[in-house]
């Protein structure tokens, strides 16, 4: 079939067949699809959607695309979660370490930076040695000794859908019900679940700003999942404003160590965390109730296991042996750290979590192009949640830069980001809603 006269029907709004998708997939797959032919199509579904079916279809044959792990021969299920992308959003790199030492298997297949979102696998990057995309047998390995290993999609995973996402970051196409929901379960189906959380976010730094639209997403993706044969649920959680206090890769990074080790744990970060950890439990059937899957959790995280767990994964994918009681001394430095100050004394009442995500960018943490190269070191740290005092001239976040002037086009964007009152406001849900199939 022509790529043209595809792309043609679905500009019109026509719905494409069963062929049709399928002959777009393999062009993904074989290259006989030009760069500007996806965005084209890509840009007709973000504007026209897609039928139940024709996601479901696309979903489908971009699994197919590529081998699907079996995980039949591990002693305990198979579980994971996806998150559609936020900022400051590290949750992964906790939770699933988190769940393994419950007793699951985690086999995470993540992804890099999407728009203004990082990426799992960009911050994995900033690991010296990590193989964030190691062959088949070492994954298998990783994940049946530590329970767990986060890694990116080989290449013989979804091949389809990874040249898909590196166009869709890049045409404006990203927030688009079924070519979301296509990616995430098209990996998702590829890595042998037989349970999977969503964590999808609302608000002003997700995708889905409002949250009548992430619910939509969501019951797409609990819908396409169990016609496929995947059991899922999901949690509604604000991403009204960053989920860490630090938004970058390597800095991300040295956060999730803080959380694992009992350093430091945001409030929200911990929030989503333990409710995404407690909802795997139960989707698994590790934990019989919420109440006691949440426990479990958490004498996993405080027991020191799932810290454990983290640096065994990491060793095992080629990282440091010491990793994590060495974070600091092994992950990549900016030359420039400074404070954005205050302007005035008062409390933060909200923050754009979009525009922090987006200086994380300027400041050459995320991709333009998607041939970029990242700086892992770059980013923001200690910054201020809402609801927090401020006092003019301290502090209100740092910032991690390579050059001055990266520095104070930082400082320039973080500052107007941030919103101030004069009394402290109410605090805002984190998790707002949970979702689950018929």
């Amino acid at each position: 079939m022509l790529p043209q006269e595809i792309i043609r029907k679905k500009r019109d709004a026509g719905e494409l067949s069963l062929d049709e998708i399928a002959d777009f997939v393999s062009g993904l797959t074989r290259g006989t699809w030009s760069e500007g032919q996806i965005a084209a199509l890509a840009m007709a579904i973000f504007l026209n959607g897609m039928s139940p079916e024709e996601g479901t279809a696309l979903t489908l044959a971009m699994r197919d695309s590529g081998s699907v792990i079996d995980w039949s021969d591990l002693p305990g299920p198979v579980t994971d979660k996806h998150s559609t992308g936020g900022v400051g959003d590290n949750v992964s790199l906790m939770l699933a370490p988190i769940v393994a030492a419950c007793g699951a298997f985690v086999p995470m297949i993540s992804g890099r930076g999407l728009g203004h979102t990082g990426g799992t696998l960009d911050k994995m990057d900033s690991i010296p040695g990590y193989k964030s995309q190691p062959g088949g047998r070492l994954f298998a390995r990783t994940v049946r000794e530590t329970g767990c290993a986060i890694i990116g999609q080989t290449a013989d995973l979804a091949p389809a859908d990874k040249r898909f996402y590196a166009v869709r970051d890049v045409t404006g196409t990203v927030e688009s019900v079924p070519l979301i929901t296509a990616s995430i379960l098209s990996k998702k189906l590829a890595a042998g679940l037989s349970s999977l959380v969503l964590d999808v976010k609302s608000g002003n730094g997700a995708f889905m700003t409002e949250t009548r639209a992430a619910r939509q997403l969501a019951e797409n993706l609990i819908a396409v999942a169990g016609g496929a044969g995947l059991s899922a649920t999901a949690l509604i959680t604000d991403m009204n404003e960053p989920l860490a206090s630090a938004s970058g890769n390597a800095v991300e990074v040295l956060n999730a160590v803080d959380f694992l080790t009992g350093r430091r744990r945001d409030r929200r970060l911990e929030d989503v965390t333990m409710a995404l950890a407690a909802e795997m439990l139960l989707a698994s059937g590790i934990a019989p109730s919420p109440r006691e899957a949440f426990d479990r959790a958490m004498h996993a995280l405080d027991s020191g296991e799932a810290a454990e767990r983290f640096g065994r994964m990491i060793s095992l994918l080629g990282g440091p042996g010491d990793f994590v009681e060495k974070a600091r001394a092994y992950l990549p430095e900016a030359e420039i750290v400074q404070p954005v100050k205050a302007p005035r004394n008062g409390f933060v009442h909200d923050i754009d979590a979009r525009a922090i995500g987006i200086a994380v960018i300027e400041l050459g943490g995320g991709r333009r192009k998607p041939e970029d190269t990242i700086d892992h070191s770059v980013g923001l740290t200690d910054c201020l949640p809402v609801g927090a005092q401020t006092i003019r001239g301290e502090p209100l976040a740092m910032v991690h830069a390579r050059t001055a002037a990266q520095a104070e086009a930082a400082t320039a964007t973080v500052l107007a980001a941030y919103g101030f009152t004069e009394e402290k406001p109410r605090a805002r849900k984190t998790v707002l809603r949970r979702l689950a199939g018929a």
